[in-house]
């Protein structure tokens, strides 16, 4: 089931099957590694948005709602909350396919990120050419 409060413009930046690499010593997947493509996710979704080179600058909370397992396919959607001039808002919602439960998808976790694009000397610069001196804008 997909976290109810992610809008249907939401688009697919990663798909990923967990390893066992991934494992704690508990046998799920650490959560380091899912915040890990949570965090990439994030930066691929801000790259379409026109940025060239992003840095994360902050993550809310995250919490762990299912456990995730070897075998399991994770799908971390991808969607813009707001853009300012340099930085964008991003949610990021992770699901999981479970490998041994075929057709059943769960919510795992979900996350707001905020990226600022840079340039080559690592300055904020715009994300967008076109994009406005004037704080932020909300996406359609």
């Amino acid at each position: 089931m997909s976290d109810p409060t992610d809008a249907a413009d939401r688009s697919l930046a990663i798909r990923v099957m967990m390893m066992p690499r991934d494992t704690n010593a508990n046998g799920t997947i650490f959560g380091g590694v899912l915040l890990s493509y949570v965090d990439q996710a994030g930066a691929i979704h801000v790259r379409t948005l026109g940025a060239r080179r992003v840095v994360t600058v902050a993550m809310d909370s995250v919490e762990f709602k299912q456990p995730v397992y070897v075998g399991d396919v994770l799908s971390f959607y991808a969607r813009t909350i707001s853009i300012g001039q340099t930085s964008a808002r991003i949610h990021v919602n992770v699901e999981a396919q479970r490998f041994r439960q075929p057709g059943v998808i769960v919510h795992v976790t979900s996350a707001e990120l905020t990226f600022v694009s840079i340039n080559e000397d690592r300055k904020p610069t715009p994300i967008r050419q076109d994009a406005g001196a004037t704080g932020k804008r909300e996406m359609p």
